[in-house]
């Protein structure tokens, strides 16, 4: 299990640095085009952040959560990385799309 809980705090952690660059990304283009669509981007990258920081906060530094997490039973916690993996290439493609 403990494999199963680093990927998915590695996928969570790396899920706040994409949506950090994105977020930072429409938040320059809502201050310079003041477009509707740029702001409804970042109101939903500032969510979508703010789920993988409370998640990686409690799946790393909470004291009770975090044991928890690592004694998830196999098929949970594989549940819960192919989410977290799932978001990472659909976080990560959104990122390409909108740097290009």
């Amino acid at each position: 299990m403990t494999v199963w809980a680093e990927v998915s705090r590695v996928a969570m952690g790396l899920n706040v640095l994409l949506l950090a660059v994105l977020c930072s990304i429409w938040a320059r283009n809502y201050a310079e085009f003041g477009s509707k669509h740029s702001l409804g981007l970042l109101a939903f990258g500032a969510l979508v952040l703010a789920e993988n920081a409370l998640g990686l906060y409690y799946f790393t530094w909470h004291p009770m959560m975090a044991g928890w997490f690592f004694g998830l039973p196999e098929t949970p916690a594989s549940a819960m990385l192919s989410l977290q993996v799932l978001e990472t290439f659909a976080i990560s493609f959104l990122l390409w799309v909108t740097w290009d």
